[in-house]
């Protein structure tokens, strides 16, 4: 992403920066995920560099697999301490979960394979006997 050291960027540019739509990141704002947006005089939303960082560290959390809702209990644990360093336990400790789900799906899915694989062994037995 190539967002400029702008002060400023419209909904709109936000949308086109980070591939969303309007109405995901109005969603963001509704879960206090995006916190106090400002507006400008005519009501529309304006997204600072503050904003834009805060998009980006959610997109990278829903890319490695959190829930919105994670996200929004990091965000809880941030703005209640008010400590970047118990925020980073509480999602050192959802990762791990997370990546303990991953290994399991791994391991289901390898299990999946070779059973895949032997039922196709079968069928091409059963399949080699009838010619």
């Amino acid at each position: 992403m190539t967002v400029a050291k702008t002060v400023e960027m419209s909904i709109a540019e936000l949308s086109a920066e980070f591939g969303i739509s309007p109405r995901t990141i109005r969603y963001y704002e509704e879960l206090t995920l995006l916190p106090s947006v400002g507006r400008r005089s005519n009501g529309r939303r304006v997204y600072g560099a503050d904003e834009v960082e805060r998009l980006r560290f959610i997109q990278r959390l829903k890319a490695l697999g959190l829930s919105l809702a994670e996200i929004g209990k990091l965000n809880a644990v941030y703005c209640i301490a008010g400590s970047t360093e118990q925020m980073l336990e509480h999602l050192a400790a959802l990762l791990e979960e997370r990546l303990q789900e991953v290994e399991g799906r791994i391991a289901e899915l390898k299990a999946l394979r070779v059973n895949i694989r032997g039922y196709r062994d079968r069928i091409a037995e059963r399949l080699k006997e009838r010619t």
